[in-house]
Parts: structure tokens; C-alpha cells; sequence
């Protein structure tokens, strides 16, 4: 596989003829300084990352010291992308990322801690790929820890299955992981927001141009009713004041007519009265009726009692 091709930004080695960086010592023809990547390939990852590292960016001798390490390494970034080989995401995209987590090792590693450069690239191209699944592909907000369980799962299940010669029931996937039952089947729930389905999307089996959206959905209960108060909203100061306290009272606060009367000093009656016309010129708002008889508020009949005003 070409780096240069698969990884952007990526220049890979240049060709013999280029000129050497300002700076650079001129390298001895078909010596281990050579430009030509046959000059480089006797040279230990020692050397060639000591090459690397002391050199500055677009020095020539350098590339191709980085280009011959990607060589040597790309199995490790070839390996871990087969272990997402399951995932929506296509394998080609996986190996460029790999190789830029391989780049970072390389630019990144430091010999003096005794470790190898596998070992060390190992978990940079691991996490870059992981980083790449966790700010790329979801399309819906999913805790970060439930996203990086997922992808131990993709990656640990094959090998698990391997081991066992069968598909893992759920306790020894969980055991294995080291997690509990509860947080693999919410990872696993959480795969489903990895890539929804489109709710225009014809159905399978179904006549016509059918779609997911078309039974998904149903009309909201209190829809109406807010559509209700907002029309009630727009005519409620055209009641009297007192109207509007009965209204309140009755079916906010959920009184009867008699502790509405006993609160108001008025009778139980003259409360059923005053609530009836006030509910009526409501109604006829509400109905859009234009019956010049049902629009003027009927006067109460009969006397008021005194002690009831009107």
C-alpha cells in the first residue's frame, strides 16, 4: 500500500534528484544517508527514528526515514482496522486513519523509555481509530464511555467466538469485557444511533412507496387542547371580571359551585348562572358563529335577590 497515496498530507519519500533541505549535510551517494529508500532499508528503527527526529520538517532524508518506518509497521495498522471490518464504516477509510495514528507514534516515539516503536504505535493507531468512531460517524449524542464500549465489543467478539467455537451468550461477552450485563445491552442499544434509518425510506414488504414515516407517529392528545387555550386566550378578557375568577376557580382550582359561591358571597345558583354565560360566549367565539342571537349575552333572568349582585 502506497502511504503516500492513503495518508493526506502525507508527501512519502522523494526522489533521488530532489535537492537536500537548507541546512542538511549532503548525504554520501549509496551510503546509509542515501535519499533513496535502498540507501535507508540497512538501518535499524533506532536510526532510522534518530533520522527522523533530528532533522526538520521537509527534509528530504526524513520522509524517507518515516516512509520506510510506515512500511515496516503497516501491519499493525492493517490488523486493527480488520478488527472493525463489521462497522458501516469502509475499510479503506479505517487504514488512512490507522496510518496517521502510526504517524503520530513515529513522530512522537521516544527510545529512551526502553519500550520498541510496536509497542508504542500499537495504542496511538488503536486510539485514532477509536477517536475517529467517537467524533466522525456518530449522528446522535451517545456518552463517550458507552461509544468506546461498543467498539471493544466489535472488536473482542469475533476473538471471543474464536476462543469458544460459538457465538458468546451475553454473561461471558460482559465477563470478558469486564463490564456488567446492564452496560453491554445499553452499549448495544446505543449501536442503533451509530447509523438510524432514513424515515423516508420505502418499507420492505409493504404495497406501494410506503415509508417508516408513514406508521411512526401519532397525533398528540394534548395538541388540541393547547390549540384550545390559545383560542380560549384570545377572547378570555372579553369575560367580566368576576367571570373569569368562576372560570378559574372551577376548573383551575377544581372548586365546586358551592365553595366558589361561599368564596364569593353569592349563591350556588347565581355561580351556575354566571359560569353557564360565560362558558356560552366562549363557545360561540370559539365556533366561529356569526348568529347575532347567540352572540349578545343574555341578561340573567328574573329579580336579583339582594345580597346576590349581579
Amino acid at each position: 500500500m502506497n502511504v503516500t497515496e492513503q495518508v493526506p498530507g502525507y508527501r512519502g519519500p522523494p526522489a533521488v534528484s530532489q535537492p537536500v533541505s537548507p541546512g542538511e549535510p549532503p548525504p554520501v551517494p549509496g551510503g546509509p544517508d542515501s535519499l533513496s529508500a535502498e540507501g535507508l532499508a540497512g538501518l535499524g528503527d533506532r536510526e532510522l527514528l534518530a533520522i527522523a527526529g533530528s532533522l526538520p520538517p521537509g527534509s528530504a532524508r526524513r520522509d524517507a526515514a518515516r516512509e520506510l518506518l510506515v512500511s515496516r509497521y503497516g501491519h499493525l495498522v492493517r490488523s486493527y482496522a480488520r478488527h472493525y471490518s463489521h462497522s458501516p464504516e469502509p475499510a479503506e477509510d479505517l487504514v488512512q486513519v490507522g496510518y496517521v495514528g502510526l504517524l503520530k507514534a513515529i513522530g512522537n516515539f521516544d527510545p529512551a523509555f526502553g519500550t520498541g516503536l510496536a509497542a508504542f504505535a500499537r495504542p496511538c493507531i488503536s486510539g485514532e481509530i477509536k477517536k475517529h468512531f467517537r467524533d466522525k460517524r456518530w449522528l446522535v449524542h451517545v456518552p463517550r464511555h458507552v461509544q468506546e464500549l461498543l467498539l471493544e465489543i466489535r472488536a473482542e467478539a469475533g476473538q471471543l467466538a474464536q476462543d469458544l467455537g460459538r457465538v458468546p451468550a451475553e454473561a461471558e461477552l460482559a465477563r470478558h469485557l469486564g463490564v456488567t450485563g446492564e452496560a453491554l445491552r445499553e452499549a448495544r442499544k446505543a449501536e442503533l444511533a451509530f447509523q438510524p434509518g432514513s424515515l423516508d425510506a420505502p418499507l420492505r414488504g409493504e404495497p406501494g412507496t410506503a415509508t417508516l414515516a408513514d406508521l411512526l407517529g401519532v397525533e398528540d392528545p394534548h395538541l388540541e387542547h393547547v390549540v384550545g387555550m390559545r383560542a380560549v386566550a384570545a377572547h378570555w378578557d372579553e369575560l367580566p371580571l368576576r367571570e373569569q375568577k368562576i372560570l378559574i376557580m372551577r376548573f383551575y382550582d377544581d372548586m365546586s359551585q358551592a365553595q366558589i359561591g361561599q368564596q364569593l358571597g353569592i349563591s350556588q345558583m347565581h355561580v351556575s348562572r354566571l359560569s353557564a354565560r360565560a362558558l356560552a360566549h366562549l363557545r360561540t367565539r370559539l365556533l366561529g358563529q356569526q348568529d347575532q342571537t347567540a352572540s349578545v349575552r343574555p341578561a340573567l333572568p328574573g329579580p336579583v335577590p339582594a345580597g346576590c349582585p349581579a
